[in-house]
């Protein structure tokens, strides 16, 4: 997998962020983007790696990929439709 497949119109640090930090930026962040549009995330909480995807399965935002990198957990999630 390559840089290119992480291309984001918006990008979230959250790195250094416990628990349920990350997951509430990511929240704030995507109610501030367009329809579409896609947020990298970035983060070193491991917790992460279970909540965001199962928050993300319960939404209408979608999970593009996740993978572990330079030891920190990624997440490219594209805005769904507002509910």
């Amino acid at each position: 997998m390559c840089e290119t497949d992480w291309l984001a119109q918006h990008e979230l640090d959250a790195r250094d962020l416990l628990c349920p930090m990350p997951l509430l930026k990511m929240r704030q962040a995507l109610r501030n983007i367009n329809h579409g549009e896609r947020l990298l995330v970035k983060t070193t909480d491991p917790g992460a790696e279970r909540d965001i995807p199962a928050y993300l399965g319960q939404s209408s935002h979608q999970l593009v990929r996740q993978a572990r990198k330079h030891g920190e957990l990624w997440f490219l999630v594209e805005q769904g439709e507002a509910t």
